[in-house]
């Protein structure tokens, strides 16, 4: 059984890293934290609002002008949601209570469905960590959650739900973990600065670490407008993956309909008549990887806050499908184990801008394993034994990071 180095970084200081999404490069310094988990009940969202706002972060209202100044002593906070946690956040037409369905367990659930952590501006501060030490690092061999096999039948039977005319599509995503002996930080700052990240940090608890390679954008507001970025369709980043990629009609086709869905979630705080598709389709790479990205943008409505921008873009059509309940329904369903802190929330939240990624290349730590998801869209027109060599390409980056390669 693996246990925890003596120099194991896993507490709750974070002073050291550098979280997802920060726009500040000034020192800085933790000064308060909440975590929520599924089972603590209530609204997550008005409670990380209410939160922020007790620092003085503009969260109430979204539609002002901000300035980020290293003289103010509230320099931001660091915000990730689990799956769980965004899942909770879908509420039905009409309804008083979140309506998202309850799936399968977390396999790591050291790591809290909700975290924010509000950091001050320390410019006296020096460094927590020194250089880091010289550590004996090994990971273990990796343990699916599900086989190949029983990857390819979730694929058939989203495919089968499609046929019924239950969903559109459907995002499935795996799971694998390994154990490790000694310090994770590195090999999880490793993650954190693979090529393409643009949500590229390390959040961390006592007990229990999160890194992120993330380079899609869930939700972006600066100065009033908002703007999503999602990530949908993938190839090897080769000149024939980036022609089959640009011409597959089956990418561009499970493309389309999430960026319809993004335009629909967003048209929900969005001043009337304001949404639109800034780019659509564009291939930009990521590790070794092709992805088909596009931009949709919208002004923020007045009066709409923090926590009914989560409410309206939790959790990401990207990583859910469309329509969105359906999906997750489907997902709770097909998926052996709960998907964590991956294909959640993480990025920042600061008195200029709110920067929020989806939180795919993700890796959560706990005191004994490493834990990583992948997976990606079907539609009627997948094919169960690619979706799962899709995966295994989005994950090979983060297993050769965490091995030291």
């Amino acid at each position: 059984m693996s246990r925890l180095h003596p120099a194991s970084r896993l507490q709750a200081t974070t002073d050291s890293d550098d979280p997802p999404g920060v726009g500040c490069r000034a020192p800085r310094r933790e000064v308060d934290r909440i975590e929520w988990r599924l089972a603590d009940g209530g609204d997550p969202a008005a409670l990380v609002e209410d939160f922020l706002a007790g620092y003085g972060l503009a969260v109430r209202d979204l539609t002002g002008r901000g300035r980020h100044r290293s003289a103010d002593r509230i320099c931001g906070a660091a915000l990730m949601i689990s799956a769980a946690g965004a899942a909770q956040l879908v509420t039905a037409a009409g309804a008083a209570q979140p309506a998202g369905p309850a799936g399968p367990v977390s396999p790591a659930p050291a790591v809290p469905d909700v975290v924010a952590v509000v950091y001050v501006h320390a410019p006296e501060l020096s460094a927590v960590d020194g250089p880091e030490a010289a550590v004996d690092w090994s990971l273990g061999r990796w343990r699916p959650s599900w086989s190949p096999q029983s990857h390819a039948d979730a694929v058939a039977a989203v495919r089968e739900a499609i046929a019924r005319g239950d969903v559109y599509q459907v995002n499935v995503v795996g799971h694998a973990s390994a154990a490790y002996h000694g310090d994770p930080m590195p090999a999880l700052r490793r993650v954190a600065a693979l090529p393409g990240a643009r949500y590229g940090g390390v959040l961390r608890g006592q007990g229990w670490a999160v890194a992120c390679a993330s380079p899609e954008t869930l939700v972006e507001v600066v100065d009033g407008r908002v703007v999503t970025r999602p990530i949908k369709g993938t190839r090897p980043a080769t000149r024939a993956g980036r022609a089959q990629l640009l011409s597959s009609a089956k990418e561009r086709a499970e493309h389309v309909m999430i960026v319809d869905l993004e335009r629909n979630d967003l048209a929900m705080i969005a001043v009337t008549g304001s949404v639109r598709v800034d780019e659509l389709y564009a291939v930009r790479r990521w590790c070794g990887l092709w992805q088909a990205e596009s931009v949709v943008s919208a002004q923020v409505a007045p009066g709409v806050g923090l926590a009914a921008l989560l409410r309206a873009v939790c959790p990401g059509g990207s990583v859910t499908g469309a329509p969105k309940l359906a999906a997750l329904e489907l997902i709770a369903a097909v998926e052996p184990v709960g998907r964590g802190p991956s294909m959640g929330v993480l990025g920042w939240v600061g008195s200029d801008r709110i920067d929020l990624g989806l939180s795919i290349r993700t890796v959560g730590a706990d005191a004994e394993r490493l834990h990583l998801w992948a997976g990606g869209g079907v539609t009627w027109g997948s094919e169960p034994a690619a979706e799962v060599s899709e995966a295994a390409a989005k994950a090979a980056p983060l297993r050769a990071a965490l091995a030291g390669r």
